[in-house]
């Protein structure tokens, strides 16, 4: 039998090219390989996000995002996570197991303290419904950034402190390192990021990739335009980039042009493919994810249930 892969993901608007390299094309890669789980973290959103529409549009457009780029809901679980009450309940016991010591070193908890700015329980606690999210389903692998694997590492601790107390009950699963998370270049260099101002768009339409690519940062003293090179590697092979720009070194608008070209035969059928999909398939394909969650899930409670002395 194949090993159980998890991953979780929120949207927080346009995706970009980055967003693909760095997240979707590699989920791709591997979830064949596993019996795989993608769930759309809609309660851990929450923590930041008080737009009910925004959330709403948020759900439906991450949904169609994952299908467009080529994930098949008959070979991957997809399922929101706000359609398993499972998961909820499940940290709330975990909550109960762990010191505020504990969830005080949480990254992005220490991050928001260090800025001044107050944390709400949710963002205080979310470690705990994150392992929660991951251990229902018996996972044995969640792929993260290098960034992201204090995730994982809290997941492993929660099922330890619960199989310590009330017998084995949890797998301790183990990170996948995803090392290209960190690494996708933006338009000025610095690592893709809407909150830099530097990305290209996923789904963009020809000529909003074609405006994002033009402004990418050059340096007017060399023979190849680095930025535009490290981002046109992503489309093809170096060796095969090596005859373009020694042919055309110096002519930075013609690279730029081979790059937009080269973006837009990758985006245009995806693109195609994600303007065919309805908001009411996404439903079905949500609704259809939750009963098979639900199901795992359910019968994961029951045992937990009977541990903790709840049932009677």
């Amino acid at each position: 039998m194949k090993k159980r892969l998890f991953t979780g993901i929120q949207s927080s608007g346009t995706l970009h090219i980055g967003n693909y390299f760095g997240a979707l094309k590699p989920f791709l890669e591997i979830a064949g390989d596993y019996d795989s789980m993608l769930m759309v973290a809609d309660y851990h959103a929450l923590t930041s996000l008080k737009d009910p529409e925004a959330m709403r549009a948020n759900i439906i457009n991450v949904v169609k995002d994952y299908l467009a780029v080529g994930v098949n809901p008959a070979d991957v679980v997809i399922f929101k996570q706000s359609d398993v009450s499972a998961h909820t309940e499940l940290a709330w016991i975990f909550d109960c197991l762990v010191t505020v010591p504990f969830l005080q070193q949480a990254h992005a908890y220490k991050d928001k303290i260090a800025k001044g700015l107050e944390a709400n329980a949710g963002l205080f606690t979310y470690p705990m419904l994150m392992a929660a999210d991951i251990l229902l389903y018996d996972t044995d692998v969640v792929p993260v950034g290098a960034d992201q694997k204090q995730h994982v590492e809290y997941a492993r601790e929660a099922a330890a402190k619960f199989n310590n107390s009330y017998g084995e009950t949890f797998k301790e699963p183990k990170e996948i390192i995803m090392e290209s998370i960190a690494t996708i270049p933006g338009t000025d260099g610095k690592k893709m990021s809407k909150s830099y101002g530097n990305t290209i768009p996923l789904f963009g339409t020809k000529d909003e990739i074609a405006k994002a690519v033009m402004g990418i940062v050059t340096d007017s003293t060399g023979d190849r335009p680095e930025h535009v090179h490290a981002i046109h590697k992503l489309f093809q092979a170096d060796g095969d980039l090596l005859p373009l720009y020694e042919e055309h070194k110096g002519k930075y608008k013609h690279l730029k042009e081979a790059l937009i070209e080269d973006i837009e035969r990758m985006v245009a059928p995806m693109r195609e493919v994600r303007a065919d999909i309805t908001d009411a398939d996404v439903k079905t394909v949500l609704e259809e994810g939750a009963l098979r969650a639900r199901a795992q899930a359910d019968a994961k409670m029951q045992d937990v249930r009977e541990k903790i002395g709840v049932r009677i």
